[in-house]
């Protein structure tokens, strides 16, 4: 969908160290990833569980959670490698604060979501709303080219655009911060703007399939189509619950 200009630092997953990969919300194994999904348990982004941090009888983290000083990263790890503790110093001299995200196979796209429209409530920037309502559309002609009925999706870019426009200030419909807290927190909205940008990924990825197709093949044996589309299937059965 185009460059996205620079939001404020976005969300620390709860317990699980980002991974850059491309093919897909910082998780190389989509199917593993959905699959651990659920229980009463804080779950790595990745693969299985970590143990340091698993709470069989807690409750889970919210989607997002509330803003800390970061400080308080800096003190869980002051007695960790100094390679992160260098890393917490480096994010000190740029940022404030961190919010944790629940790492549930979809932090990547949660945080994304929330350090986005918090940045578009923050600066008000209706020329960034404009141009990404634009490709937007060029996002749905893409996945119609690509063989996705509009159905199947129009109802998530709906709900996108519906959560973009409302952190636009002077209309009924507006929000401030802490309801876009409380939007981003809620299941119904959380999931289905996932979906939305899940959509969006396997979209651009089959778009751009040469690009993509070293960095599939080298973790799987699947076509880019096919995880590409695995993408925004898996992702139904969060939504569906």
């Amino acid at each position: 969908m185009g460059d996205v200009p620079a939001a404020p630092a976005p969300p620390v997953e709860g317990g699980d160290e980002s991974n850059p990969n491309p093919s897909g919300g910082g998780c190389s194994d989509f199917v593993s990833v959905e699959l651990s999904m659920g229980g009463d348990r804080y779950h790595s982004c990745c693969g299985d569980a970590d143990l340091d941090i698993c709470a069989p009888e807690g409750p889970k983290l919210p989607y997002v959670g509330d803003k800390e000083h970061l400080s308080t990263l800096a003190a869980e790890f002051q007695s960790g490698s100094p390679i992160l503790q260098e890393k917490i110093k480096l994010l000190g001299e740029q940022y404030d604060a961190l919010r944790r995200t629940r790492g549930d196979g979809n932090c990547f796209y949660r945080s994304f979501m929330f350090s986005y429209l918090e940045h578009i409530l923050e600066t008000q920037d209706k020329a960034e709303v404009e141009r990404i309502l634009k490709k937007i559309e060029q996002c749905k002609k893409t996945l119609q080219d690509l063989g996705y009925i509009e159905f199947t999706f129009e109802d998530f870019f709906s709900i996108f655009i519906d959560q973009l426009e409302s952190v636009l200030q002077g209309q009924e419909t507006s929000i401030g911060p802490e309801e876009l807290l409380e939007r981003t927190r809620d299941q119904m909205v959380s999931d289905y703007v996932v979906m939305f940008f899940r959509f969006v990924t396997s979209g651009e990825i089959q778009r751009r399939a040469e690009f993509f197709e070293p960095f599939i093949s080298g973790l799987t044996n699947s076509t880019v189509v096919q995880v590409s589309s695995l993408l925004s299937f898996m992702s139904i059965f969060t939504v569906l619950g």
